[in-house]
């Protein structure tokens, strides 16, 4: 038997196809090995047969990938904190990462950078909890999303703490379980995700740990490539969600405002679409900034709404309706 791995990896899986393939394989590519690859897959006639194969070619051939765990789980058991703690308990290794099934790696480096970032302390500086990796845009990506994910995700790492509050805002505690990893030690101590989340569990994941004293660090290096083309709609019902996670967590979010951060997103997307000459790019920021801000709007009011109406306007109907009593009150 070889040395213990140093990293495990968590995906929670909905309906898995081509981007989630490639995910796997290449996982099986990385520099540093996987102990475990966690997989939670909602709905066990959702998983494909292509899925299966794969993970069973993978599981018997030398890679990366020492072994994998598959769970099926039911579709009202889900939940986005719930189900990535449920990962954890599979978990060895100091360091596990989650990951979304759509979240691409762009090199072979990915892990081994993001574990990196747990070792850049200076002497007397907090520890590092948390490391995120870069978001780069699919070649399909529409420009005003491109240029979203190089204000979010920029090329230059960077470390925080609870000394960057009042320069930074809520962007301290911004992370992303897109692709995160986590100390497993201090995380279990922490208590891990919250219990329940319809959105936002990494962000009040990253409150809990800053607030205790550790940082988190943004790896411009170690990137995946994932992006969406949504609709208007489909932002106004995410941005529900957002909004209503803000609400429940008032620990977190009360006093840090989000929309300022997103008035300067949108200027800055606006501004660098007129330099490109881009002019037809602007009706759809408007159109998609629009739907944004009032869904946000209308998630922080969710306490004012019938439930029908929260039913309706989220985009995790999953969430919403294992609540229905508690948000009906």
């Amino acid at each position: 038997m070889g040395p213990a791995a140093e990293i495990d990896v968590i995906i929670p899986v909905y309906r898995p196809g081509e981007r989630f393939l490639e995910l796997l394989a290449r996982l099986a590519e990385q520099t540093m090995p996987i102990g475990t690859l966690v997989l939670i897959n909602t709905e066990k006639k959702d998983w494909t047969e292509e899925a299966q194969k794969l993970i069973e070619r993978l599981s018997g051939e030398r890679n990366a990938i020492g072994s994998i765990q598959l769970l099926h789980i039911r579709r009202e058991e889900f939940d986005h904190a719930a189900t990535r703690n449920l990962g954890t308990e599979l978990c060895e290794a100091p360091v596990f990462v989650c990951m979304t099934d759509d979240a691409v790696p762009a090199d072979d480096r990915l892990l081994e950078r993001l574990y990196g970032a747990f070792f850049q302390e200076k002497e007397g500086e907090a520890i590092v909890e948390a490391a995120y990796a870069r978001q780069i845009p699919r070649e399909d990506c529409r420009p005003a999303e491109v240029l979203t994910r190089n204000f979010n995700y920029p090329a230059t790492s960077f470390i925080k703490g609870q000394e960057d509050l009042k320069r930074l805002g809520i962007k301290t505690y911004f992370a992303s379980d897109v692709c995160c990893a986590y100390r497993r030690d201090i995380f279990l101590m922490l208590g891990g995700f919250c219990e329940h989340a319809i959105f936002n569990e990494d962000m009040i994941y990253a409150h809990k740990a800053v607030t205790a004293g550790y940082r988190i660090a943004y790896c411009g290096d170690a990137m995946v490539i994932h992006s969406h083309n949504y609709s208007p709609l489909q932002q106004f019902h995410r941005n529900f969600d957002m909004g209503m996670s803000q609400a429940q967590h008032p620990e977190v979010f009360s006093g840090l405002p989000s929309e300022g951060e997103g008035i300067r997103l949108v200027k800055d997307t606006a501004g660098k679409l007129v330099k490109q000459g881009l002019y037809g790019e602007l009706p759809g920021l408007i159109l998609q900034s629009g739907a944004k801000y009032l869904g946000y709007r209308l998630g922080k009011a969710y306490r004012h709404l019938p439930y029908g109406l929260i039913h309706a306007f989220s985009s995790n109907k999953i969430y919403v309706e294992k609540h229905k009593e508690e948000l009906k009150q």
